[in-house]
């Protein structure tokens, strides 16, 4: 049975003590964008906004040119769910493959993909850009999301892989037992079992594309695809100092992937968990 001891408290209380520090820069974060131009300058930082004004977000979603944050938006959105949907299919796959073959070249290539993980994706920039432009995958959505997907492969190869170690073959005998495929086994049982998995690759590779500046930048540049990142980029360069439109447009960029987090953190501790355990 629970008991609730002094120690309990004491570690209650460290909990909320370090969840208010963590909040610090939030709080300045929303009391800044929702400032007049005037009162950003006027007065104190930590005071709160004597009359908040909303119009700093409806400036920022309002630009256009380099700097469409709405668009950006769009972009991200749409860049960060194909990337996703791309690496959990492939990944599974791949990982139930070299899981569930007896060959000698699945431990390799399971090595291989762990390898890869340690691997700097930045040391093959420029080989990867010359070959995605001389097949026309620059300055497209599709071609970003094949980039990512190659890019974060090996991590979701990896995450599914532990998992499926873990996962006993019964069900899949008893399937094969009823005369199912191998397809149906896998879509059907194996990979609705394997949802705490997904959701972890879900989360950090949604982490990972949707903050993502670099790569947006060098193959998305001067195309009419760019990303929240690369949009917010030109469009704090254009502000100089006009901070509550600046952390407004931050606040916009956090929105989309806390709310994903928040759906899918259950799975993702789960998955976390399930991982460093295999």
């Amino acid at each position: 049975m629970f008991r609730y001891t002094k120690a309990t408290a004491l570690r209650e209380v460290l909990t909320w003590v370090a969840a208010l520090v963590y909040l610090i820069p939030f709080y300045f974060l929303l009391m800044t964008a929702l400032k007049s131009d005037q009162e950003v300058f006027s007065s104190d930082p930590v005071a709160p906004p004597s009359s908040p004004v909303f119009s700093n977000f409806t400036d920022v979603l309002a630009q256009r040119g380099q700097s469409n944050v709405l668009l950006g938006l769009f972009n991200s959105v749409v860049l960060t769910s194909g990337s996703i949907l791309a690496m959990v299919l492939l990944g599974s796959v791949t990982g139930y493959v070299i899981v569930r073959s007896t060959h000698r070249w699945s431990r390799l290539a399971y090595y291989l993909f762990l390898t890869a993980i340690v691997l700097p994706t930045q040391l093959g920039t420029v080989p990867l850009y010359i070959g995605a432009r001389a097949i026309g995958l620059t300055g497209s959505l599709w071609g970003m999301i094949i980039l990512y997907t190659g890019m974060l492969l090996p991590l979701s190869v990896f995450l599914y892989a532990n998992f499926f170690r873990g996962l006993g073959t019964e069900f899949e005998e008893a399937a094969t037992i009823d005369g199912a495929s191998r397809v149906q086994i896998f879509f059907r049982i194996v990979l609705p079992m394997m949802a705490p998995a997904t959701g972890t690759v879900a989360i950090l590779a949604g982490l990972i594309v949707w903050n993502d500046f670099f790569s947006a930048l060098i193959f998305l540049g001067g195309s009419e695809h760019q990303t929240l990142p690369v949009a917010m980029y030109f469009y704090v360069g254009s502000l100089v100092s006009q901070w509550n439109q600046i952390f407004a447009v931050v606040i916009i960029s956090m929105i989309p992937i806390l709310a994903f987090y928040l759906f899918a953190q259950k799975r993702f501790m789960q998955g976390f968990a399930g991982g460093l355990k295999g």
